[in-house]
């Protein structure tokens, strides 16, 4: 601990990742059969007419793209011993969870064109132009709840031997246009206006009792079926008013909409829990959430790391143009210019696979603004996430909002990063919706980048075809969906449930 993934990836580059030029990866094995090597070049009898190898050719796995999902499954199926290459058509790992720097932002927004001087200059402001090395830039900001699977996953695998993290300085709810913090301590709670006295009193019954419940334990189940009552129903049995319910829903167990109250309140609880326990999983922690710092690309950076050093293969700067398929529909190689590669599965997001083979879910926008002043209403906290429940402003999905300082060393001291995010309701124009959002940041906006990203998820479950493709990733601020994305395609392509079992609390050796 205590160094940047990114000063170890250059050391290691030549050695574990082994890039050549054009960012084009070979593998020990591969550099063997070169001019002059010791092995003439082999040849595959399933070979098309007119190709030649992908690096070594062929693999247990191929893995396109280096998103967060993509690269923990190469590190974790790495480990397990399958031989796995990475393909990806940028030249940076993490594809849309990468942190870029100012000038790799900007083309990426504007064409591949490069930024003026002024750009740097307005950015910068008072402190004189912006420098390239002082922004990571994430272009899908996502806290991690400290004792959520994210976590469990990250210490499962030891990289967090690569990372270092912080604890975010405060979680906020609007309520009534004004931004209200989210206590974390007895003293904060019974400070906080968001509540009056009465109904204090009765949230602290409701939290009373989902802390006790155990599913194992019927006596804790106070004469209530959870799995049978609507979370609807259980906030009825406490006699919680319509904000504390949404407080709650929205700010606590993270549900994006309201369409949970209608599930069993089972749900609800587990999630409440997992907040809760996030919240006290280390002390004095100000809220239930971490942050890498130097931003989310050490994230797949890390597991690229883990892959690489268990034999993993990586190619940047290389796209992938067609899947191959079998007479019955089987994936069995993937085509770039004239080389092919060879293998028994196929992961990763949705941009690499045929359309047939995913169906769309909705679209999120995103606004990422460079300000000179910390949002309204967050007193001292330099880093924080901000929920605007989506009834507060006539919506049905909620605006989620996340700062960051040069606390996390993702931007110069004197500017603060915030990225608004939503889902997109109505389509004559996306940006606008997250208007209520940006009214929260205050008049002094720097600069900002809006997009407007389709978002997928596949059709089927990829045991057939051997496509095991991910989710895009949603417009929450937290890791909660993409973790669970993990989960479910790692027991998909594996056949077996990951080891989930450890304690967040309780360090193993390695740990840090």
């Amino acid at each position: 601990a205590g160094f940047s993934i990114r000063s170890i990836m250059a050391a290691a580059e030549e050695d574990l990742l082994g890039l050549g030029d054009g960012g084009e990866g070979k593998s020990g094995a591969a550099e063997d059969f070169k001019d002059g090597g010791k092995d003439a070049e082999p040849s595959f009898d399933w070979m098309p007419d007119g190709c030649v190898q992908m690096a070594d050719g062929e693999y247990d796995v191929v893995v396109m793209g280096t998103g967060f999902t993509e690269c923990l499954l190469s590190g974790l199926l790495s480990v397990m011993g399958m031989k796995v290459l990475v393909v990806d058509r940028n030249n940076y790992y993490g594809s849309e969870a990468a942190s870029l720097n100012l000038t790799n932002l900007y083309k990426r927004f504007h064409d591949g064109a490069s930024p003026q001087a002024d750009f740097f200059a307005t950015i910068g402001g008072a402190n004189g132009p912006a420098k390239d090395r002082d922004f990571n830039v994430d272009l899908v900001p996502k806290f991690i709840m400290a004792h959520g699977n994210l976590v469990k996953i990250l210490l499962h695998t030891k990289v967090t031997r690569y990372l270092d993290f912080k604890s975010i300085d405060g979680s906020f709810v609007v309520k009534g246009s004004k931004v209200h913090k989210v206590p974390a301590t007895p003293q904060e709670a019974l400070a906080s206006s968001l509540m009056g006295m009465f109904e204090k009193r009765r949230f602290r019954t409701f939290l009373i009792y989902v802390a006790d419940y155990d599913k194992d334990d019927p006596t804790t189940f106070k004469g209530r079926d959870l799995n049978a009552m609507t979370a609807q129903e259980l906030y009825g049995a406490f006699g919680l008013d319509t904000y504390t319910q949404e407080f709650i829903g929205h700010a606590m167990a993270l549900y994006m909409n309201d369409e949970y109250l209608s599930q069993p309140a089972v749900h609800l609880v587990n999630a409440v829990q997992l907040y809760s326990n996030s919240l006290t999983n280390y002390e004095n922690a100000p809220s239930p959430y971490l942050y890498p710092m130097y931003g989310l690309g050490g994230l797949p950076e890390s597991f690229s790391r883990l892959a690489a050093i268990n034999g993993g293969t990586f190619m940047l700067n290389r796209d992938v143009d067609e899947i191959l398929f079998d007479a019955e529909g089987k994936a069995w190689g993937i085509r770039g210019g004239n080389e092919v590669a060879k293998a028994t599965m196929f992961i990763g997001e949705p941009s690499y696979f045929p359309a047939e083979l995913v169906r769309a879910t909705g679209q999120v926008v995103r606004s990422l603004c460079f300000l000179d002043h910390l949002p309204k209403n967050v007193g001292q906290c330099q880093t924080g996430q901000i929920i605007l429940p989506g009834s507060q402003v006539g919506r049905q999905n909620d605006i989620y909002i996340s700062f960051m300082s040069k606390k996390l060393e993702v931007v110069a001291p004197g500017v603060c990063l915030a990225i608004v995010s939503t889902r997109v309701e109505g389509h004559q124009n996306p940006v606008s919706e997250v208007e209520p959002g940006i009214a929260l940041l205050g008049a002094g906006i720097l600069q900002r980048f809006d997009s407007v990203s389709d978002c997928y998820e596949p059709v089927e479950d990829g045991l057939s075809n051997k496509c095991f493709i991910s989710k895009s990733y949603d417009e929450t601020s937290h890791f909660k969906t993409a973790a669970d994305d993990v989960l479910d395609m790692y027991y998909r392509v594996t056949g077996e449930e990951l080891d989930m079992s450890i304690d967040p609390k309780v360090p193993e050796p390695g740990d840090y």
